[in-house]
């Protein structure tokens, strides 16, 4: 058993733990409201979980999840999370998160950027080119011929594995695309972003992907 902290309670932090909680894990999940606002969520979620501030469930989680909107990356507390997985399910919106000419030219990721903002962490791509509701629906036995496929990305092998182990746990196969540097070939706009699809047809549409060029 896993003492998941959940930054973020929307739609995807909210389906995260449930599953989690649905296989045997404890949860920690804040929002940026409060502790207070999460009282309905948390009756349904049951004992095992508990509201908590951002700080609060991300000193409490062993592998802690972050959902926030790209544009609040900056406000993760850093010290809480040293040394410990963090879980990405971030995507970029420009039209939500306004512009951000590193991304938009194809020179920094999403994930990436976290990592930065997070230096002592080990930080992998995770839960994010699958809708919310998907994340407890769509789950399948292993060795099912149409078990879905979610991609995970980290520059560190152990952290890949925590989100391969979480994903095996809720009921889908993994591929691992690599780097954080290749993390934007599973992200919005991208053959692989939103579908249901299984590990050959993810590791098909992984490599179709084609990014912005960089400015010279």
């Amino acid at each position: 058993m896993t003492t998941l902290g959940i930054i973020g309670a929307g739609h995807i932090g909210s389906q995260v733990a449930r599953a989690a909680l649905a296989n045997g894990h404890q949860v920690v999940i804040a929002n940026s409201r409060g502790p207070e606002t999460l009282e309905a969520l948390i009756e349904e979620l049951g004992p095992r979980a508990r509201a908590a501030t951002a700080a609060e469930a991300a000193g409490a989680g062993e592998v802690v999840v972050v959902t926030v909107p790209f544009r609040a990356y900056g406000a993760i507390p850093v010290e809480p999370l040293a040394g410990k997985v963090v879980i990405d399910t971030n995507n970029y919106y420009w039209e939500r998160d306004g512009r951000v000419p590193a991304l938009d030219e194809g020179r920094a990721t999403v994930s990436g950027m976290l990592q930065e903002h997070l230096p002592e962490s080990r930080v992998a791509k995770g839960f994010n080119h699958i809708r919310a509701a998907e994340i407890t629906s769509d789950g399948r036995p292993a060795g099912d011929p149409q078990r879905r496929a979610l991609a995970t990305a980290s520059d560190f092998e152990e952290a890949a594995a925590v989100v391969a182990h979480l994903y095996d746990e809720f009921g889908f196969d993994t591929v691992n695309v690599g780097p954080l540097e290749e993390s934007w070939r599973v992200e919005r706009d991208q053959p692989a972003y939103g579908v249901p699809q299984t590990r050959e047809e993810l590791v098909a549409n992984v490599a179709r992907a084609e990014r912005p060029a960089a400015a010279a």
